[in-house]
């Protein structure tokens, strides 16, 4: 459902005194929803998720939207390089970017990007899809957030393979600068740690979590990406 603080930005582009009300109601019911978040998120932020990301995002935010218990949605694309910052917390409803910042994948995923996936224990790599945030904890590395994975064979095993938020000096930006690349972790999506514990608190207890990557398995065969 579009929400009146996502069409907001649609409507002062229309000049009410040239359409009437009846093309009105059509022209708004014909709208891209997403299209209409991009518009507002642009207002908050310069540096977006592609329109493909934030799209397959929705998709499943939608159909996962009366299970959560939290309406925000974080979206790291994994297609980018670790140099770049590509993590958002997004709050669709008021068209919102609350954090944008860098993230780490996990070191047999790739170098500089993640190239390869995993839901296996063990594996050292990264998992793609659709997780709900859980129980916050402190852990080796910190303050920490638990992950479930949503989506059977691509990272159901979140929970077992303790693959979970944190914060790591190697995710931080001044790291990249110095190597040329984040350092890596053992499949955890690891923050900046003066960041971390903010976003772990806005997050936990039941929002969504969509990680994206180029692999073509998970996009054909994720049900939760199928319209």
């Amino acid at each position: 459902m579009i929400t009146p603080n996502i069409l907001i930005p649609l409507l002062w582009m229309i000049n009410f005194t040239d359409v009437s009300s009846e093309l009105l109601v059509s022209t708004i019911s014909e709208v891209n929803e997403v299209e209409i978040l991009y518009h507002s998120l642009s207002e908050s932020s310069s540096q977006l998720p592609s329109m493909e990301v934030l799209e397959l995002a929705m998709e499943g935010w939608g159909k996962l939207e009366n299970d959560l218990k939290s309406p925000l949605l974080t979206v790291i694309d994994f297609s980018l390089p670790s140099t770049q910052k590509r993590l958002w917390v997004i709050d669709p409803a008021k068209g919102l970017i609350l954090h944008h910042s860098v993230v780490a994948h996990g070191r047999n995923s790739g170098e500089l990007l993640a190239k390869n996936f995993s839901n296996q224990p063990e594996s050292f790599q990264s998992s793609l899809g659709f997780y709900k945030t859980a129980e916050t904890y402190q852990g080796k590395h910190g303050y920490s957030l638990r992950l479930d994975g949503l989506e059977k064979g691509f990272n159901d095993q979140a929970r077992n393979r303790a693959i979970v938020i944190h914060g790591a000096d190697y995710a931080k930006e001044e790291f990249a600068k110095s190597t040329g690349r984040l350092g890596r972790s053992l499949g955890c999506p690891s923050l900046p740690p003066e960041l971390s514990a903010k976003v772990i608190d806005l997050i936990k207890d039941g929002s969504l979590l969509f990680i994206y990557g180029n692999d073509e398995s998970y996009l054909q065969k994720s049900y939760l990406l199928q319209p």
